[in-house]
């Protein structure tokens, strides 16, 4: 990669960065100064630098491993990457000579990556013995199959008694419950082995303080969960796409057993949701010959971002295997042939009309399905009243940006890019509105990233 001179812009590389105090630290250390016997060799970045104490701290990259961008720094710091990883980054994304090009990695950093790369060859050796030793005990992996699902039943058979109860009592009563009615119920459907069900209903509890009109919200939610029950229930009876969309939304694990697409994938979004126990990055990418657009989940523990990160606007030669279900674009990550390279082409769009059909169509693969991933093609950001809209440059209609959008900082870089111009923008599109990831101009330009 660094060989063929190709590098990460700035806002890529900033990108990566786990918070904005990161970010602003990692700009300071962007510069010469602090760094000395830096070099990079094939998707390897290295360098040592200078703080506080008496050894500089050593920062190493690697930028073409199988599962992700990885950092290994000695400083004390538990973020990842560290405002050294970052500072490391920007320097070699300058190309001003001030990171050159090497043979190989000092030993310090070469034996970091030797052992990495060994660990990688571990986990997929792992990985295949365990498929291996699964298929030789089908007898075993069928009972256990069958207990977890018998216990599934017996909590989804539970939950619909709950929900019963709930819209017999009258929904003014869960507003007085408060949290502790759907904790419990949660609870329940953990013991159940059903995450999936426990999730949705843990959502329930925070409609009554989501504002006015939360009765007909509630109630929606009571009718989408009492369908997953009833699919559940009745699985036998759906398409097979249908029962493993199922099987899915209930929390039952699945591989990615779809045939293996090799192209060259480019990254639209990446952005993070926290939770008290978790951290899940959402990865959205698009094949520029198969036309897909795909996601990629990882996890890291709360308070930590997970390893494996594309920055927006690189593309990856790679392998992806899709995961079963009716309609759903999730994938796994195989083989990558080369490392991320910035890219120039974009995805095609469409207009405001045709991605709030295209929700409408997945609907009916997936009826629990928030959103679709949509890329809209000469949309204007415009205010109306207290909300704001992509007003659709060659028709008269037009999308609302969800409330979770128009609360992020990302919505005045789009302002700011769009300046009254159209823009083609790639986004979430569901039943809550549009939420913008990234835009570009209408003329030649850089993706911008919103999230």
């Amino acid at each position: 990669m660094t060989e063929q001179g190709v590098r990460w812009t700035a806002d890529q590389v900033l990108a990566l960065a786990p918070d904005a105090a990161s970010r602003k630290a990692g700009g300071r250390l962007g510069t010469a100064g602090p760094w000395s016997e830096a070099g990079s060799a094939e998707g390897t970045v290295w360098g040592l630098c200078k703080g506080s104490g008496s050894r500089p701290y050593r920062t190493v990259v690697d930028l073409a491993g199988a599962d992700g961008a990885a950092y290994k720094c000695s400083c004390p710091s538990r973020k990842f990457p560290c405002k050294h990883a970052l500072g490391l980054l920007l320097l070699w994304a300058g190309g001003d000579g001030s990171v050159p090009v090497s043979a190989r990695p000092p030993d310090w950093a070469g034996q970091w990556l030797a052992d990495r790369r060994r660990r990688a060859e571990g986990r997929r050796a792992q990985a295949e013995g365990g498929s291996a030793a699964g298929s030789a005990d089908p007898e075993g992996a069928r009972r256990r199959a069958e207990r977890r699902a018998g216990r599934v039943t017996a909590g989804a058979t539970e939950l619909e008694q709950r929900l019963a109860d709930l819209l017999r009592a009258g929904l003014a009563a869960a507003g007085q419950a408060g949290y502790g009615l759907w904790d419990e119920t949660a609870a329940r459907m953990v013991d159940a082995q059903a995450p999936g069900l426990a999730a949705r209903v843990r959502e329930l509890g925070a409609i009554p303080a989501s504002g006015a009109g939360w009765p007909s919200r509630l109630l929606e939610e009571c009718a989408l969960l009492h369908l997953l029950d009833q699919g559940w229930l009745r699985r036998d009876l759906l398409p097979d796409a249908l029962a493993a969309t199922v099987r899915s939304r209930v929390g039952l694990p699945a591989s990615a057993d779809g045939a293996p697409v090799r192209d060259r994938w480019l990254v639209l979004a990446q952005y993070d949701t926290p939770d008290a126990k978790l951290t899940t990055r959402r990865i959205w990418l698009h094949g520029a010959r198969s036309g897909h657009t795909r996601l990629l989940l990882s996890y890291g523990a709360a308070g930590r971002a997970p390893e494996q990160s594309l920055p927006v606007g690189l593309a990856l030669d790679a392998e992806l295997s899709g995961y079963p279900g009716a309609g759903r674009s999730r994938a796994a990550l195989g083989e990558r042939f080369a490392a991320p390279a910035p890219a120039a082409f974009r995805p095609p769009g469409m207009g405001t009309a045709e991605a709030v059909a295209r929700y409408g169509e997945a609907l009916r693969d997936d009826p629990w399905l928030e959103s679709v991933p949509v890329t809209l093609d000469r949309v204007t950001p415009v205010p109306d009243g207290d909300v704001w809209q992509l007003a659709d440059a060659d028709t008269d209609s037009a999308l609302p940006l969800s409330r979770a959008a128009r609360s992020r900082p990302g919505l005045w870089r789009l302002v700011a890019l769009s300046g009254g111009a159209p823009v083609k923008v790639f986004g979430e599109c569901g039943h809550r509105g549009f939420t913008p990831l990234t835009a570009w101009p209408e003329g030649p330009g850089e993706a911008v990233a919103l999230c």
